[in-house]
């Protein structure tokens, strides 16, 4: 089971290494889309977004004090949610339905990192194939 674990951690770290990577590749059309639904500051939120979502993954990914990570990919997902996708303020019925999506996505993130967090504090020095292993364990 410890190699399903380390799979599953991989697997989940994947989405925040793409995308925190596209938000420093692609930074002035990052910030675009940032300012398009009025994100606060976009012109720094989107690397430290950026830097926050591939430290998360990485940590995660590696076993790298996976518990920090997990809490790094909550704190960017959690707002993200509310900021960038607020299905509730949209009158169209489609934007409505795929924002709607997008921010239980996020949710359900939250989730899985808090699992995640949990697993490694609980685990301690014995979660299996990390690096490090948790800071809080």
């Amino acid at each position: 089971m410890d190699v399903v674990e380390l799979i599953a951690r991989i697997v989940f770290a994947l989405l925040f290494l793409e995308y925190g990577s596209m938000h420093l590749r692609q930074r002035q059309g990052m910030i675009a889309y940032a300012k398009s639904f009025n994100a606060p500051f976009p012109e720094v939120s989107v690397p430290v977004s950026g830097v926050m979502m591939l430290s998360g993954g990485l940590m995660i990914a590696t076993g790298i004090w996976p518990d920090v990570g997990a809490l790094l990919i909550i704190a960017f997902v959690l707002p993200a949610g509310f900021v960038g996708h607020k299905y509730w303020a949209e009158t169209d019925w489609g934007m409505r339905a795929a924002q709607k999506a997008q921010f239980w996505k996020n949710i359900a993130i939250i989730g899985g990192a808090l699992y995640i967090f949990a697993t490694a504090v609980n685990a301690g020095d014995d979660m299996p194939l990390t690096l490090v292993g948790p800071l809080f364990g």
